[in-house]
C-alpha cells in the first residue's frame, strides 16, 4: 500500500511559497508516499509553486486540482466566488503546460443555473485539458451565506432529489469526452453542518444507484 498526499482542505497554495513548497518536501519524505495531489483556487497558483510542483514530478507522481465550480461568469460572480472562468482556463492552460496532470472540481446546482447551463459545462470542459473531474451536488451549509438567503427565500435554490441528479450526472456524462475520468459525483458534508438536502444515503450507495441507472438506459 503506497500513499499520495493530499493537500485539500481550504486552498492548499495560499500561503508563502517557501512554507508551501518545505510542506510537499515534507510530506514526500515519508517512504510510503509516493507522490501529491494538490487542490487549490485557480487565482492562487503562483508561477514559483507550480514550478515546484513541476520539479517534484520529475521524481514523483504529482497532480493539481482546480475548483472551477461553474464555467458561467454570472453563477461565479453571483456566489461570490472571486475568479472568473477564463482565470480558470488560463491556470489550467499553465499547469499543463507545466507538463502536470490537471484535475476540476464543478458544483452541480447552484443558483441561477438551468439543467441547460448545467449540461453546458460539460462541452465547455472538453475544451480544456483536463484529466479528472470531481463533481458535486449543492448542499446548503449552516452558517454560510447561502443559507441565510435560503431561510428567506427558499425558492432562489434548486435542491436535487436523488433520481433527479443521477439522471442529471447521466446526461452530464453523455456530454463529457471519454478522456476525462470522473472521479466523484457526490460530496457529503457532515450530518451536523447540512441544512440541505438531506439524502440519507452513503456515497457508495449512490454511486450504486448511478451505475444501475446507467445499465437501465
Amino acid at each position: 500500500m503506497k500513499y499520495l498526499a493530499y493537500f485539500q482542505s481550504y486552498t492548499a497554495t495560499y500561503g508563502n511559497p517557501d512554507r508551501l513548497i518545505q510542506l510537499f518536501h515534507t510530506a514526500l519524505a515519508y517512504p510510503e508516499v509516493v507522490g501529491l495531489i494538490v487542490a487549490t483556487r485557480p487565482d492562487l497558483m503562483p508561477q514559483r509553486v507550480l514550478d515546484a510542483l513541476k520539479e517534484l514530478s520529475k521524481k514523483y507522481f504529482v497532480m493539481v486540482e482546480y475548483g472551477i465550480e461553474s464555467t458561467q461568469d454570472t453563477t461565479l460572480k453571483r456566489v461570490n466566488r472571486g475568479h472568473s472562468y477564463s482565470v480558470a482556463c488560463d491556470t489550467i492552460l499553465r499547469t499543463y503546460n507545466a507538463g502536470l496532470p490537471v484535475g476540476a472540481h464543478l458544483i452541480l446546482g447552484l443558483p441561477g443555473e438551468s439543467r441547460t447551463d448545467m449540461l453546458r459545462h460539460a462541452v465547455k470542459l472538453n475544451e480544456l485539458p483536463l484529466d479528472t473531474l470531481k463533481l458535486h451536488h449543492l448542499q446548503i451549509l449552516k452558517g454560510s451565506r447561502m443559507a441565510e438567503e435560503y431561510a428567506a427565500d427558499p425558492s432562489q435554490y434548486h435542491l436535487f432529489t436523488i433520481d433527479e441528479y443521477i439522471d442529471l450526472c447521466l446526461d452530464f456524462l453523455s456530454l463529457l469526452k471519454p478522456t476525462i475520468t470522473v472521479e466523484r459525483f457526490v460530496a457529503s458534508a457532515p450530518d451536523t453542518e447540512l441544512i440541505a438536502p438531506r439524502w440519507g444515503v452513503k456515497n457508495y450507495a449512490f454511486i450504486d444507484r448511478l451505475l444501475k441507472a446507467a445499465a437501465a438506459r
